[in-house]
């Protein structure tokens, strides 16, 4: 991949990505997994996140400047959503998110190299505040990327508990759905991850309100971008605390949460979308 004169095998992360769905895909039909396989597994998805990390921030951060668009945000949100994923499946059972955050991983890891995004600023890459604000912002998306998957899970198990889906009996879907753990174990995790990326969420938004201009160069403007951020924010908000004082659960609260979600995705990746390839402006 070549963006403003750097060169990059930014194809190389997809196809590691793919190749670890493809090894797991040859696992045997509803096998439990041995100890040594799942270390080989995590150990894999290691330094693949690494090769993926390195290639991230020398495409994003270069010699020019700060490069930056909707592929790359989709990248970085799939990045972070799979390292915490990978952090996490130590100490939690949740191995069944497994697939999807790789997945995802694999087809954000491609996109930078269809839509190299643009060069929106030659000093931010030497701003600490900019990329304070970067790094935390990054992070919260993310985490609430996998939030947002998780309650996706959290959907499919409490349909099929109902008889709502149609499961084929000792199919892989059925196996894969035994593996999950109870719904109010996944319940307890989505929220676990929900008032992380809350806290990070407020600290970006209001990070980009107050120093906008320090951080942007330009005074606050309430654009789109700002104005969906704000919603999400508010959204995500009003869901703890409907969780803290009536104690929301269930479809209503996964409801809640892709609600949520949709609109800090409007923010942080359709604006980009919006400028680069419908509108082909920086």
């Amino acid at each position: 991949m070549d963006i403003l004169g750097y060169s990059s095998s930014g194809w190389l992360p997809s196809a590691l990505y793919l190749l670890l769905l493809l090894v797991l895909s040859l696992r045997a039909k509803g096998g439990a997994e041995s100890s040594l396989f799942t270390g080989f597994i995590q150990a894999a998805i290691l330094i693949v996140l690494l090769i993926h990390g390195f290639q991230l921030h020398d495409s994003v951060f270069t010699p020019q400047g700060f490069v930056f668009g909707f592929a790359q945000d989709l990248s970085l949100i799939a990045w972070v959503g799979l390292a915490f994923y990978w952090f996490q499946s130590w100490f939690l059972p949740i191995s069944s998110l497994r697939w999807m955050v790789l997945f995802f991983a694999c087809v954000c890891a491609l996109l930078p190299n269809i839509f190299p995004g643009t060069l929106l600023s030659a000093k931010a890459v030497s701003d600490p505040w900019f990329k304070g604000h970067f790094i935390v912002a990054t992070i919260s998306v993310g985490l609430l990327s996998l939030a947002a998957m998780h309650a996706m899970l959290m959907s499919v198990q409490d349909r099929a508990l109902h008889r709502q889906l149609a499961i084929v009996p000792n199919s892989r879907a059925a196996h894969w759905l035994e593996e999950l753990p109870p719904l109010m174990t996944m319940e307890s995790l989505l929220f676990n991850l929900l008032y992380v990326g809350f806290a990070l969420l407020t600290l970006t938004v209001f990070s980009g309100l107050l120093f906008s201009q320090t951080l942007f160069g330009r005074p606050l403007v309430f654009d789109h971008k700002t104005i969906f951020a704000l919603i999400s924010w508010v959204l995500f908000g009003g869901l703890l605390i409907a969780r803290w004082r009536v104690g929301l659960r269930g479809r209503a609260a996964i409801r809640w949460v892709l609600s949520a979600y949709t609109a800090l995705l409007l923010a942080y990746v359709g604006s980009r979308f919006v400028l680069e390839v419908i509108l082909q402006r920086v």
